[in-house]
């Protein structure tokens, strides 16, 4: 054993001795290494001989040397760094890991926690074991119309004819509307007054009542806007008078116009017409609702107001209604609401859907900067944007009080309007020839959309005291030209200023003024 121990101590001693020469070498290199007043020493002895040369050489070759020293400091620093922030990704996402885990276990918890309250429910209410309670709106059949006294009224019941046979009522402000209109007894309509006239006392109106001053070519534009679509967008500089118009509108008319503040948060359908909620199994209402809801009892002009309407993407709240608006037949007019009905709901809801009623119009107002977003084409081809960009001047008007007007007579009054002043052929086939050009040269179509809306809005704007060339000029500047700010107008220069020499060709010198307006801006512009 002693000799073992002798032969084990001197074969660790010399490994060991290995070890500290690798450590004191190693040391004894970098000191040697960075050994500064040996460089100094060495340049002292042989700098005197040096020429101007070796002065030269000498001093770059410490440059250098020094140059890459200070990278191999960097190279370690970085890597060392990359290294810490490796290490710093990897705890966090084990962290993460951990939180998931947690968030698992307790969904799974919830889960547990949900079966067994459903299936206190079910032994509540005396059904077989396994039966299983639908969370949303679904009713099962049962036999009787109430099983437990600690069972909503609502949970349970007899459907007769797709139809859930209730006592409780999930549409409160609906319902109220029903009870309004029972008693109801509607204004006296003054129809004895043409488009012209209503145009002018609305101005006169506006301006000694409410103190608001609009131009005659923009109340002309708002009407007969209202004949060609449901949806006008008012767009322009603030100040200008975008919300107030159709506020002052239903002042007018004697119908409050129903105002939406569009927020920024918006993303469906339920933030302007409202949704179901599950758990009281109540509709909570929206005003917009209402309003709908509430047209189809009268004859009244209404107003819907979506006020700052591109804070908010707008085909994402309001696609449905695009989509409804667009239906030929206005008979299908029809939002669906809930997906079942209750022997409760209102009068006006037929099967869980409401009529979209055409005494109606949706009004937006629009601004243009860094906190909106873009109006999509699909937005602006359904709708007649209507462009504010000054402040009214004010002017002397008599005291004028508002009126009634009907629907129906308003309505009469368009019809009227398509048949005296349907756009002339001779323009019509300028406007086909025009279609044409732009096409070929700026792979832009007009559509058949746009076309019909042309044909509605422009014999109304004629009514109302407009000449029929700007009525047409104004719906190619805002429905057609203003299709071009998504071309490369920077390479299509020179084929706005052969459209605006076109357009003064065909139509006539001085004539199409807002169109050409528009495309020099574009030329500017890019």
């Amino acid at each position: 054993m002693e000799v073992f121990l002798k032969w084990f101590f001197a074969f660790m001693s010399e490994m060991l001795q290995g070890y500290m020469e690798i450590f004191t070498g190693l040391w004894s290199g970098i000191k040697r290494i960075f050994n500064i007043p040996n460089y100094i020493a060495i340049f002292k002895a042989h700098s005197p001989e040096f020429g101007a040369g070796e002065w030269i050489l000498s001093i770059t070759a410490i440059v250098l040397v020094a140059a890459i020293y200070v990278l191999l400091v960097f190279l370690i620093v970085l890597a060392i760094r990359k290294y810490i922030r490796f290490r710093h990704s990897i705890v966090s996402n084990e962290d993460l890991l951990e939180e998931i885990a947690a968030l698992q276990r307790q969904v799974m918890k919830m889960a547990k926690e949900k079966d067994e309250i459903m299936a206190m429910k079910v032994a509540q209410m005396g059904l077989p074991a396994g039966t299983q309670l639908a969370l949303g709106g679904e009713v099962p059949q049962l036999e009787g119309d109430v099983v437990g006294e600690n069972v909503p009224a609502a949970a349970v019941g007899t459907i007769e004819d797709g139809v859930v046979q209730t006592n409780d009522y999930r549409f409160s402000k609906l319902i109220e509307v029903d009870t309004f209109y029972k008693t109801y007894e509607p204004p006296e309509y003054d129809n004895n007054i043409d488009l012209a006239g209503f145009c002018e006392r609305y101005r006169n109106f506006a301006c000694s009542r409410m103190h608001l001053y609009y131009e005659p070519k923009t109340i002309w534009l708002f009407l007969a806007g209202m004949a060609s679509t449901k949806l006008i967008i008012l767009q322009g500089i603030s100040g200008t008078g975008k919300t107030s118009l159709p506020y002052s509108f239903g002042k007018f008319l004697g119908v409050d116009t129903t105002i939406a503040s569009v927020q920024p948060s918006w993303r469906d359908r339920t933030e302007l017409f409202g949704y179901f909620n599950e758990f009281t199994k109540n509709f909570n209402e929206t005003e917009v609702l209402k309003r709908i809801y509430a047209s189809s009892y009268n004859n009244d002009i209404n107003f819907i107001l979506l006020d700052e309407m591109n804070i908010a993407r707008v085909e994402y709240y309001f696609a449905e209604m695009l989509s409804i608006l667009e239906m030929p037949n206005a008979d299908e007019w029809a939002l669906d609401i809930v997906p079942n009905a209750w022997s409760t709901d209102p009068i006006h809801l037929d099967h869980g859907k409401i009529k979209i009623p055409q005494n109606i119009w949706y009004i937006g107002t629009a601004n243009n900067d860094d906190s909106t977003f873009a109006i999509s084409d699909k937005v602006y081809d359904r709708a007649q944007p209507i462009n504010l960009d000054s402040k009214g001047v004010p002017f002397e008007a008599p005291d004028t009080p508002p009126m009634h007007m009907g629907y129906d007579h308003l309505d009469a009054l368009f019809q009227e309007a398509f048949e005296k002043y349907p756009i002339s052929q001779e323009n019509l086939k300028k406007i086909s020839q025009l279609d044409l050009w732009v096409i070929e040269k700026l792979r832009v179509a007009f559509g058949n959309r746009i076309l019909k809306q042309m044909n509605l809005f422009v014999p109304v704007y004629v009514a109302c005291g407009g000449d029929e060339l700007d009525g047409i000029d104004y719906v190619l500047a805002t429905k057609i030209f203003r299709k071009f700010e998504s071309l490369n107008l920077a390479m299509l220069r020179e084929e706005l200023r052969e459209l605006c020499v076109y357009m003064q060709k065909s139509f006539g010198k001085g004539k199409m003024q807002e169109s050409i307006a528009y495309l020099e801006r574009l030329q500017k512009l890019f």
